[in-house]
């Protein structure tokens, strides 16, 4: 700090919601800068795990401003249900948070033709919930946005406008008796309930951070599912990666003091496309029972492999990583042997790059690097000389790999449960 942007450094699900509730401990402000309700951020309060889908990650420290940038889309069932299950479980919510105007809604149009769209040969494996459509309107400049809902006449004709377009283009999807008319006075509530938390983000950031306050930059998702830089097309629709943080919330690059990547101690992703390290199907299982890999927001099972270092070494390059944290090293504990690909195989030849092409990715084969596991817990470690000796020279070997130090191991999902570098 006093401006560090939070990213994923995988295909996402690295545990960025509790790396975020930790140093939310030591911020002012915490803006979320990507992504939609697709991401599900699980952060333990009280005692119960809470899942994180709009709302800022902070939220749970007191008296943490908490902001919605521009750069999210914004579903308004799921806001309003969010926020109203935060203050049920005595958590101020409204009063912490400020809502971008310039935010994209994700309407429901956008989820009746994803479900079409995913339906068919062309499916990517999404969440099915609007977030694709809602920014391809916002990149085609038809979108709608959090300002729209006190512009009836805009709002109107340019739903409208949408309406005709998706009906043509997708004429399987429900979309018969919409109007702009109707969804706007549908969404009359929620237009009331938002507007005492509308507010300028960028403004609001770029004043805390002239004051000397203390700003953290979330994003969901992950560096592999980056629309520039990730598996491309079975990539998310936005700027997952660090630089997408000072643009989805509107302040420069040159304010961002430090970037924190998040990577489990293995790797996992959820949908279609290549992933070179994913293991047999029986190994797979194991781990996934022993992590709990099943989706945040969809529940849906997690493809899971071991590490993947020239995903990792890809991931350091374009988010700048000052830092790492690693997630789920307990996971690891009931394993006799680890692996880790340092490299890949393709076409006959040594690779340590990252293929842009999902082609090529997909026709990798990895050059495994095998450790010795520790067979015993690490749940209870807190300093760095309490984990197994194995448990550190694979760390330790990961971080000369990388050229970035490992600044903290997290060893369960209670907020305590994490290994600080001494």
């Amino acid at each position: 700090m006093p401006c560090t942007v939070v990213v994923g450094a995988q295909w996402g699900d690295e545990g960025k919601g509790k790396i975020v509730d930790a140093l939310s401990a030591e911020a002012d402000v915490v803006a979320r800068y990507q992504g939609g309700p697709n991401a599900g951020h699980s952060v333990i309060h009280r005692g119960e795990t809470l899942v994180l889908h709009l709302v800022p990650s902070g939220i749970l420290h007191p008296g943490r401003r908490c902001l919605i940038g521009n750069g999210v889309v914004i579903d308004p069932e799921r806001l309003l249900a969010e926020v109203g299950g935060l203050e049920a479980r005595g958590v101020p919510a409204r009063r912490q948070l400020g809502v971008s105007a310039a935010a994209h809604l994700i309407l429901p149009y956008h989820h009746a033709v994803e479900a079409v769209a995913e339906s068919g040969p062309g499916a990517i494996g999404t969440t099915g919930r609007g977030i694709g459509f809602a920014y391809r309107d916002k990149a085609a400049r038809t979108g709608l946005r959090v300002a729209e809902l006190f512009d009836r006449e805009t709002f109107v004709a340019q739903c409208d406008r949408n309406l005709e377009r998706l009906r043509r283009e997708f004429p399987a999807a429900d979309l018969a008796g919409s109007s702009g008319a109707a969804l706007f006075d549908s969404l009359a509530p929620f237009a009331a309930w938002v507007a005492p938390l509308v507010t300028d983000v960028s403004e609001e950031l770029h004043a805390a951070l002239a004051a000397g306050r203390r700003v953290l930059l979330e994003g969901a998702q992950g560096t592999l599912l980056d629309l520039d830089h990730g598996t491309y097309p079975f990539v998310t629709s936005s700027a997952a990666c660090a630089a997408g943080g000072p643009l989805g919330v509107g302040l420069g690059p040159t304010v961002v003091d430090e970037v924190v990547g998040v990577t489990k101690a293995y790797t996992t992703r959820v949908g279609h496309g290549p992933f070179p390290t994913e293991m047999p199907q029986a190994e797979a299982a194991r781990l996934r029972e022993a992590g709990e890999e099943y989706g945040a927001t969809t529940g849906r099972p997690r493809r899971c492999g071991w590490l993947d270092l020239p995903a990792l070494r890809h991931a350091v390059r374009v988010n700048g990583l000052t830092r790492l944290v690693v997630t789920k090293l307990d996971v690891l504990d009931g394993f006799g042997e680890i692996r880790v690909a340092e490299g890949y195989e393709l076409a006959g030849r040594s690779i340590t790059r990252f293929p842009a092409s999902a082609r090529e990715l997909g026709e990798c084969r990895p050059i495994w690097r095998t450790f010795a596991g520790w067979r015993c817990a690490t749940a209870a470690a807190r300093h760095w000389a309490e984990l197994p000796a194995q448990a550190r020279e694979y760390l330790e070997w990961i971080e000369r790999e990388l050229g970035v130090p490992i600044a903290g191991v997290s060893v369960g999902a209670e907020r305590d449960a994490e290994v600080r570098r001494d």
